[in-house]
């Protein structure tokens, strides 16, 4: 008789709304891998087999392929794509319920070398004329809050090799209920002058932000609700992709 193991799988977003359930346990021959598990779960959820076969898995906070094995006591998750060894002391990422301070969030980055802050403040939008929901009530932001710190950590690490004169990074994201014009999301780079690329590394720390750290949202309005979804996958042996 073939030996079985226990899997914890974990479930966000669209795929956590569909089923409604935050995860499941799993029996499974051991030496089974990342593909057959997905394959098993869009069998027993034929309502996502779609959302199951497009969407991204990781173990242990990476993630992984398909052919990958799945280990004894590792941590497994399925989402759709996101919308969204460091010196920690100069890298900030949270993942936050509690309203965003700018000023608090700004003076935890500035020391005496500090000439020059650059921002990027993401705020809840009540009008999209061109968008499907042309306006919004609320927002609701869930997150793999463990994963997507250390994914913005990794972000931090990848501004700070690029730029090496920046000397502080910070990116924090909220998650629940969001109103109107209420922030959902900070990055920002400090160095000692404005010519130290901080304007460049903030724009690419929100839009890696986007693109990699497990984050969705949820847009309420007076038509309905809808998850938005990014396009993201990962590429194995990518350069950009080094620390995913």
């Amino acid at each position: 008789m073939n030996a079985t193991m226990q899997i914890k799988v974990l479930i966000f977003a669209t795929l956590r709304a569909a089923i409604g359930l935050k995860g499941v346990e799993i029996e499974l021959p051991e030496g089974s891998t990342i593909g057959e598990l997905r394959a098993y779960l869009a069998e027993q959820y034929p309502m996502q087999s779609d959302g199951f076969k497009d969407a991204l898995a990781t173990m242990d906070y990476r993630y992984c392929a398909d052919d990958e094995i799945i280990l004894h006591g590792s941590e497994v998750a399925f989402f759709p794509p996101v919308s969204g060894g460091s010196d920690v002391s100069a890298i900030r990422s949270i993942i936050s319920s509690e309203a965003l301070d700018f000023n608090a969030l700004i003076a935890d980055m500035i020391d005496d070398t500090t000439g020059a802050v650059c921002i990027f403040a993401g705020v809840v939008r009540g009008k999209t004329p061109d968008g499907d929901f042309p306006e919004t009530q609320y927002l609701e932001y869930d997150a793999y809050q463990p994963m997507a710190e250390l994914k913005m950590q990794e972000i931090g690490r990848e501004i700070r090799e690029q730029w090496q004169d920046v000397k502080r990074v910070s990116l924090v994201q909220r998650i629940g209920k969001l109103e109107k014009g209420e922030p959902s999301v900070f990055v920002a780079c400090t160095s000692s002058h404005r010519d130290d690329g901080i304007f460049e590394a903030t724009r690419f720390g929100i839009d890696r932000l986007k693109e990699v750290v497990p984050v969705w949202k949820k847009e309420i309005n007076n038509s309905g609700e809808q998850w938005i979804e990014g396009d993201f996958h990962p590429k194995p042996d990518s350069k950009q992709d080094k620390y995913f």
